[in-house]
């Protein structure tokens, strides 16, 4: 008896295994295909395209120049709908929850946090939606006319969370790709957006040009460290605003589907 349980054990065993391995684990549903590399990617356009951006924000997808023009519309809607504003103050949230488990020196002056300016704390969203949310090669000629406005709104999850820190009593500072020559342009929008009381505002001098964003940014951090800031939190929208060193105690990557900065 105790043979004949054996024996049907192993046939059962055996059905379920066959019977497992002729179905497909995996469902391919019916889609587009897209090429990447050597794989075939099936997929709708919003399901690819939002795999994309996942991979932009997670920096996998390594250098690119302009959105695909299959996920032009997806990053329009993105860019101008309730989803990128979510995605701010979500991580806004744990900066701010990050910034309370500081404990700020009292009379010191030396704790600190670091700004990226463009799609960290201004908006340039009026300027990408007449030049394609990304979908065109970047006019520095033509960006440079919409800095001139002076107009771009704030980012509202991170104004909320700038005026959060002043009140924790973190020093503030701002660290931008910008030029020297764009500083009172720079400042004028920040005070126009709302922003106030930063310690110091950083833009490329002439020794800054044609250096990388990550060696330019982490240079001005490294200033900070010297002079004895404490640097407990960075916030930017591109990594190249977070890397390298003379890093924060923690960074806060923004949303930005719209360009790369190496």
């Amino acid at each position: 008896m105790d043979c004949c349980k054996f024996l049907l054990a192993i046939s059962l065993h055996s059905f379920l295994i066959s019977h497992a391995f002729s179905q497909s684990v995996i469902q391919i549903f019916p889609g587009r295909i897209e090429f990447t590399g050597d794989r075939k990617i099936r997929a709708g356009d919003e399901l690819y395209c939002d795999s994309w951006r996942f991979s932009v924000e997670t920096n996998d997808a390594g250098e690119w120049d302009s959105v695909p023009s299959r996920c032009v519309e997806f990053v329009q809607k993105y860019m101008t709908g309730e989803h990128y504003l979510s995605d701010s103050e979500i991580v806004s949230g744990y900066a701010l929850k990050h910034a309370k488990s500081v404990n700020v020196s009292a009379g010191d002056g030396k704790d600190a946090w670091v700004f990226d300016i463009d799609e960290t704390l201004l908006s340039n969203l009026p300027y990408y939606a007449a030049h394609g949310f990304g979908s065109e090669i970047f006019n520095e000629d033509a960006f440079d006319e919409w800095v001139d406005l002076a107009k771009a709104p704030a980012l509202p999850a991170s104004l909320t969370f700038y005026k959060e820190l002043k009140q924790l009593g973190f020093k503030i500072f701002l660290l931008t790709g910008r030029n020297e020559f764009q500083r009172n342009t720079t400042e004028k929008n920040l005070l126009f957006a709302g922003y106030s009381d930063w310690k110091k505002l950083f833009l490329r001098g002439p020794s800054d040009q044609g250096k990388p964003a990550t060696v330019y940014k982490s240079e001005k951090r490294l200033e900070l460290v010297n002079e004895g800031y404490r640097i407990h939190g960075s916030s930017g929208d591109q990594w190249s605003d977070l890397l390298g060193f003379a890093k924060a105690e923690r960074s806060f990557k923004l949303p930005n589907p719209m360009y790369y900065i190496a």
